[in-house]
């Protein structure tokens, strides 16, 4: 289980990456203006601290797969990271519209490649968590 706790430490780095590029690949310059002031920064904020968490949770079960492996509290992080992802995994299905990836091919397939990965997370934390 090693090898796929440092796979999604590496893809969670990446993905955390990405996320610099948001807010000029979804024009949150021009979007973000109707709302208020409050709502604008909140997404703005909470984007940069999910990026945030995301990082930190890649770095972790890059370099620390063993400790998460082999003890007690690294089981208790993986059930952890089994609940965030799992619930992640399921968001993508009835958390948003299909209607914005539908007949769209690169947000169909972004939709596929993502709803394979949250659930591939989920299941690999779920067994880390669950090994004796």
């Amino acid at each position: 289980m090693e090898i796929h706790l440092k796979i999604i430490g590496i893809a969670l780095i990446i993905l955390a990456s990405i996320h610099v590029i948001f807010p000029k690949y979804f024009n949150w310059k021009e979007e973000l203006k109707s709302l208020s002031l409050i709502n604008s920064e909140m997404m703005v904020i909470h984007t940069f601290f999910l990026a945030l968490t995301v990082l930190l949770m890649g770095l972790l079960c890059f370099t620390s797969s063993s400790d998460l492996l082999g003890t007690a509290l690294g089981r208790r992080l993986c059930l952890g990271f089994a609940i965030f992802w799992t619930i992640r995994f399921f968001i993508q299905f009835f958390g948003y519209s299909s209607s914005l990836w539908k007949g769209k091919n690169f947000e169909t397939m972004v939709h596929i490649v993502f709803s394979f990965f949250w659930g591939y997370c989920s299941v690999v934390f779920w067994v880390c968590g669950i090994m004796n």
